[in-house]
């Protein structure tokens, strides 16, 4: 660890943040978060416990009506100084997510940019909810439809993008006059509780954004779920536990945005660009080391180019390079833990034995953290659970199609929906592969689609409720309607 490491670490606090002030954990309980790239305690942050996040959720209920009265200019401010914080401060968290999260520096700064702007789209969404006033049918009455917050709300936000997830579902709350409990992930808390340590120096009143970091999710987020006085719950995560979560819910009724797996269809059609498509390939696969929601998991090629494309992939593929992501020119960081590396072998080793062709890595790397080879398989078979499974590691399968249908039936062959790549050079192939591909999100020939102006989200069992543009904020609003009689 570097001196500039140490002084960023010890800058971030360690308590929770509850009511405005960073306290101790109940019975002063603490836990360690590890650098995945070289197993090394990086600090030993405060542990809540279920009385904690209720003491939390006593805060934000506490500032709930006065902060949903704050002027809508002023919530815009204080989100505009928060972005503007976060330009000043990028390095830093930047640095702070590749050492407790394990991405490139390189991915983690462009994880700033796109997490900061949802900062500043919201800032401005602020003082943009609106309702509407006109007679009805009848002309015995007028109507008035009005936004109100849908007041307190608890987040429990996943590790894989530390900072864009919380600043996802922090920015739409605060703007809506929404007050918060955010539960940050065991395994990269730190980046959360620095952003919140920015969002106090913007000038957030006390109580409207309380973190709670455990290592005993479950258990602290029950009783905050089951409260009576919570309106709202955002989960992003797997499938498995959002469900749970929704269950736990439905007792209260609660609005939520679940953001749950994927198992992202990438079509290539034989008239696309290859260059293009190999491109879009590398950024909807590699991007934070194959660990994201929208990672490319199926790549579905059609048979008259499934070898050109394989074969450069696996060029590119064979040159990327393993390390630390501070490290100068790295590409592929570590995975989150031991787990995540058993999980990628174990899916390979499926797909091999079932008749896939190993083009390149498909091993752990011998040594201290938790890496695996970058990895490209040919050749994959129905069947093989590689192509039913969330993947989440550098891992790219690649199978074949012949015809439109056939593409079309694989790539909604899932429960999940949450995004899906096509790469055509046919305009209307594209507008029918839109109209046919059962996902909440597409990108056409490119491979990132994420953007704070855009409503992110899936259907099936990708999730409820959209993140992002000028629905995000709709997530945070009840409607009210009122009816005033014609004298």
């Amino acid at each position: 660890m570097t001196d500039l490491e140490k002084t960023l670490l010890e800058s971030v606090p360690t308590g929770l943040y509850i009511a405005g002030e960073w306290i101790a954990a109940e019975g002063d309980k603490t836990f360690d978060v590890r650098d995945p790239a070289t197993n090394e305690v990086v600090r030993t942050i405060a542990d809540a416990s279920p009385a904690d996040g209720i003491r939390a959720l006593d805060a934000a209920v506490a500032a709930q009506d006065a902060w949903a009265a704050t002027p809508p200019r002023t919530r815009s401010d204080i989100l505009r100084r928060a972005f503007d914080l976060v330009q000043a401060h990028k390095e830093d968290l930047a640095l702070l997510m590749t050492v407790e999260m394990g991405k490139p520096l390189a991915e983690a700064r462009g994880e700033v940019g796109y997490g900061g702007e949802f900062l500043r789209w919201f800032s401005e969404e602020a003082v943009r909810i609106s309702g509407r006033y006109g007679l009805n049918p009848e002309g015995t009455g007028h109507m008035v439809v009005s936004q109100r917050p849908v007041g307190p709300s608890f987040f429990v936000t996943p590790w894989n993008f530390p900072f864009a997830m919380a600043t996802r579902k922090i920015a739409p709350a605060l703007a809506a006059g929404c007050t918060v409990v955010i539960k940050p992930p065991a395994l990269t808390p730190l980046t959360t509780i620095y952003f919140v340590k920015l969002l106090e120096e913007a000038g957030l009143p006390a109580g409207v954004v309380n973190v709670v970091q455990t290592s005993r999710s479950s258990a602290l987020s029950a009783p905050i779920i089951a409260d009576p006085r919570l309106r709202k719950l955002s989960f992003t995560g797997s499938t498995e536990v959002g469900r749970k979560l929704i269950a736990q819910a439905a007792e209260g009724v609660l609005r939520v945005s679940m953001e749950l797996g994927g198992n992202a269809p990438f079509v290539v059609f034989e008239d696309a660009d290859l260059d293009k498509a190999v491109e879009g390939a590398l950024a909807a696969k590699f991007r934070n080391i194959g660990q994201a929601c929208t990672a490319a998991n199926r790549f579905i090629v059609h048979k008259d180019v499934a070898d050109e494309f394989a074969r450069r992939i696996t060029e590119r593929v064979d040159a990327m390079k393993i390390g630390r992501g501070t490290e100068e020119g790295v590409t592929i960081g570590p995975l989150i833990d031991d787990d995540a590396v058993a999980k990628a072998a174990e899916l390979v080793g499926d797909a091999v034995e079932r008749g896939a062709t190993l083009l390149s890595g498909g091993k752990a790397v011998e040594g201290v953290g938790s890496f695996y080879e970058p990895t490209v398989l040919a050749n994959v078979q129905a069947g093989s659970e590689i192509l039913r499974e969330e993947i989440f590691g550098p891992v790219l399968a690649i199978a074949t199609f012949a015809d439109e249908a056939e593409a079309v039936r694989l790539a909604n062959d899932t429960e999940y929906g949450l995004v899906s790549y096509v790469f055509t050079q046919d305009l209307a192939r594209g507008h029918r592969m839109i109209d046919a591909l059962e996902t909440g999100m597409m990108g056409l020939n490119v491979g990132v689609v994420s953007n704070a102006a855009a409503p992110f989200g899936g259907v099936k069992q990708s999730g409820v409720g959209r993140e992002g543009g000028f629905e995000g904020i709709h997530e945070y609003l009840s409607t009210k309607y009122t009816l005033i009689p014609v004298d």
